[in-house]
């Protein structure tokens, strides 16, 4: 069974969804949401939604969250690799592949950030283009952006370039 909350933030109305004790879906505004989802306030979801929230205003930088995103094995180093971009900064995909051990997948590294299923808590909105231009996010550049802009008022961005 699913379970679903929804947070108004800054950049929307968000839902959060936990299955099997992890959060395993972030819903942006406009996403489609499961329609067998039930919507119920859980203690994990609680905890994800104020922790979002405390992130939204400063006083967060690291989520300590159980995460269980699904996908392949790929994705899931991908992922495993955005988690572990610093607040604040950012990281090329090719920079991406590149620490995973494979150059040449600056691609596929951008196609797993499109199907993260949990932006924000896990930082694909952190990785930008090798030339330093902010690229496609899931929910648009306009939040992209603004995810990046709110990391940077707490202290210069540094962008590490490939």
């Amino acid at each position: 069974m699913t379970n679903i909350f929804f947070y108004d933030t800054e950049i929307g109305r968000l839902g959060i969804a936990e299955g099997g004790g992890a959060i395993t879906n972030l819903y942006l505004s406009g996403d489609a949401v499961p329609a067998d989802a039930v919507v119920c306030e859980t203690e994990l979801l609680r905890e994800a939604g104020e922790q979002l929230l405390s992130y939204f205003s400063g006083g967060r930088r690291n989520f300590t969250i159980p995460l269980s995103p699904d996908g392949t094995q790929f994705m899931q180093s991908v992922w495993m690799e955005l988690r572990k971009i610093p607040y604040g900064q950012t990281r090329s995909y090719q920079e991406v592949a590149r620490r995973m051990g494979n150059k040449d997948a600056s691609r596929a590294v951008g196609q797993a950030c499109k199907r993260n299923p949990i932006p924000i808590f896990i930082h694909c909105h952190r990785v930008i283009g090798a030339d330093g231009r902010t690229t496609g996010y899931r929910g648009g550049i306009h939040i992209k952006t603004r995810l990046l802009e709110l990391e940077k008022r707490d202290g210069d961005l540094r962008v590490r370039r490939a």
